[in-house]
């Protein structure tokens, strides 16, 4: 088992005639996801690596059941192409899209609001990495060759840092259930909390590695749920501890601007809830490997 994402998951590429588009979407074939088609208006009617091409989302559900999308249309597209999906009955999209802006993720954030919850998409990113379920699909951008199929979760708000633990897992002997991507942006679609309840529920899930940076309140919000509700171990890793405050880091939700929005107070939070965190980003699979040799995981070197 996995979360979002399975080898029964059907994926459409929004965006698949750019170039863009189109490369990760060979690289997801070759991993061994099924990808059903890809939609770009005006494009409808023709193929591309083998697969329809539509006009629109609906008519691509419609004739293919997708049930995920991956977004690779420009920015100022973007936050329309996500909006057609959640109206055509996708279930989980995938929005690797950077640059989009800020107004037009609230207005993504307000459109969301009018359906249900429990029939409501889930969207990860913008600007992310996409996920996986190693050894089953990638809906995503990562080297899917690091990872190995396992049983640690990995939710990251940067992409690289997610490839680095998953490599750092690898070489230990110990695999990844999911890795999530959810995007390095002020205002993104879901967050820690979302799929730490995910991987929570997950039997096939032992523990979860999560990957912060700097602003955003995300990560105090992962700390509450993770000492409220949490019985699987988590560990932490906040990106930007040697980050001055007021300076914009990297990704667009990397700037300290209030009281507990830097990397320190960040770990702070984390270690109150009873997080074990990693003191480097070299230390990341070092330290997955000591909690679950302490919770008894198996297969875990010594």
């Amino acid at each position: 088992m996995a979360i979002l994402i399975t080898e029964n998951s059907r994926v459409l590429v929004q965006g698949l005639t750019g170039r863009i588009g189109r490369f990760h979407a060979q690289e997801m074939i070759d991993y061994g996801t099924t990808v059903v088609g890809g939609v770009t208006p005006g494009r409808g009617g023709t193929r591309l690596l083998g697969l329809p091409v539509f006009d629109t989302v609906k008519e691509a559900v419609a004739r293919t059941a997708a049930d995920v999308s991956i977004v690779f249309v420009p920015p100022p597209f973007a936050a329309d192409a996500i909006m057609e999906a959640a109206d055509a009955g996708i279930g989980y999209c995938v929005c690797i899209t950077d640059g989009i802006p800020t107004l037009d993720m609230m207005r993504v954030k307000r459109y969301m609001r009018r359906y249900r919850a429990e029939s409501r998409m889930v969207l990860t990113g913008p600007n992310c990495a996409g996920t996986i379920s190693p050894g089953m699909a990638m809906a995503g951008i990562m080297p899917g060759h690091i990872y190995t199929p396992g049983r640690v979760g990995i939710i990251g708000r940067s992409g690289t840092l997610g490839y680095e633990a998953a490599a750092q897992l690898g070489a230990l002997g110990i695999g990844v259930s999911t890795s999530v991507g959810i995007g390095g942006d002020p205002i993104n679609g879901s967050s820690f909390r979302d799929h730490l309840m995910r991987f929570e529920e997950d039997p096939d899930t032992d523990a979860v590695i999560m990957i912060g940076e700097i602003g955003g309140p995300q990560e105090a919000d992962a700390a509450t749920y993770v000492r409220q509700r949490m019985t699987k171990p988590v560990v932490a890793y906040v990106a930007g501890l040697s980050a001055p405050p007021g300076r914009r880091m990297g990704h667009a939700g990397a700037i300290v601007s209030a009281v507990g929005e830097s990397a320190q107070e960040k770990v702070e939070l984390l270690q109150r809830a009873g997080i074990t965190t990693v003191p480097d980003p070299a230390s990341m699979g070092e330290t997955v490997a000591a909690v679950l040799r302490k919770r008894g995981a198996p297969a875990v070197p010594a």
